[in-house]
């Protein structure tokens, strides 16, 4: 049968799927919440003109601490997975 080799989901990489997904949405939307402080493409094309009011809120603080702490999620689930698959193999 073709279909034996293929392996199976188990609970783990269910599990570690389900919460990629959801970090991965998750620190899409927070990355698309930061504001935007210049020196990137928008600069090139004369967007970087705008003036900042210096120091960030505690709002902001906050925000940028949210989003690594769900990109480490994110790149645990990852490595995670790559090693769920590769000893199931």
């Amino acid at each position: 049968m073709i279909f034996s080799s293929v392996p199976l989901m188990t609970t783990p990489i269910l599990v570690f799927s389900i919460v990629l997904v959801i970090t991965s949405v998750v620190l899409a939307l927070f990355v698309l919440m930061h504001k935007g402080r210049g020196g990137g493409l928008s600069d090139l094309f004369g967007g970087g003109i705008s003036s900042s009011m210096g120091g960030s809120s505690v709002a902001e603080r906050n925000l940028d601490r949210l989003t690594i702490v769900i990109g480490v999620i994110w790149l645990a689930c990852i490595i995670a997975l790559g090693l769920l698959y590769r000893l199931q193999a």
